[in-house]
């Protein structure tokens, strides 16, 4: 999660929102929890996605990397190790995180080509990157965002990188018409300019299932989703 948002969300309530709990679950519809030993959480904001997998995987220990922590310190999550750091020099991690990290940076192939050598050969990348430039907004903006993604622009960073790709998809494809609605009509409002702000918001008990629901369904056939969605999913090997 973006340390921009946790004056939204706090720590306790990310992984009940129904944004993050969809999404978290979506990562374990990708990777092979069975197969996941080592985190790198590259861009890891609060560590949140770190978490969940040291919760619900077979990962024992994680390295979560962002240059905005104010200081660098070590923790532990279902009594496994959890390290916070602002850089790392090599971690023997067998998945690599980049969740919503491409769009930030101006480079994102040099990004990529930065960490590729730090990790392993046969080392997983899951990226999941904001997706469709129509959808751009103020909540992009806030975010430093340079830009929005299909599967085929993020394949390609991939590829230009070194690494492999090997499963794509979108996601939050049944909320997808709602969001495309609500971003359309925010453009058509100019006479009101938009203050820059995230778009992240709490909800009610009853939205918050409702929508809990929606993702959930969609979770079982997620990975066949080549069509539309709000983020965009791509997991690839070095």
């Amino acid at each position: 999660m973006d340390l921009k948002e946790l004056d939204v969300l706090s720590n306790k309530n990310i992984g009940e929102h129904w944004y993050y709990w969809a999404k978290a679950r979506a990562v374990l519809k990708i990777i092979d929890k069975q197969q996941v030993t080592t985190i790198l959480d590259i861009g890891a904001g609060s560590g949140f996605f770190s978490e969940f997998l040291l919760e619900n995987s077979s990962a024992q220990e994680a390295w979560c990397v962002d240059i905005n922590y104010e200081k660098e310190y070590d923790d532990y999550v279902n009594n496994k190790p959890i390290h916070f750091r602002k850089s790392v020099d090599s971690v023997n991690a067998d998945i690599v995180l980049l969740m919503d990290v491409l769009e930030h940076v101006e480079d994102d192939v040099a990004l990529l080509k930065e960490y590729i050598p730090k990790v392993p050969q046969n080392s997983h990348f899951l990226i999941s990157v904001p997706a469709f430039k129509f959808l751009w907004s103020s909540h992009d903006v806030f975010l430093g965002h340079y830009r929005r993604y299909t599967l085929k622009t993020c394949a390609e960073s991939i590829n230009k990188s070194g690494l492999y790709l090997q499963k794509s998809c979108y996601f939050y494809g049944l909320v997808f018409p709602l969001a495309a609605i609500l971003r359309l009509l925010q453009k058509i409002k100019t006479f009101t300019p938009k203050e820059n702000k995230s778009q992240l918001t709490k909800h009610s008990a009853i939205s918050n299932m409702l929508f809990k629901f929606i993702c959930k369904i969609e979770h079982s056939f997620m990975l066949y989703n080549k069509l539309a969605g709000i983020t965009a999913f791509c997991l690839a090997k070095k």
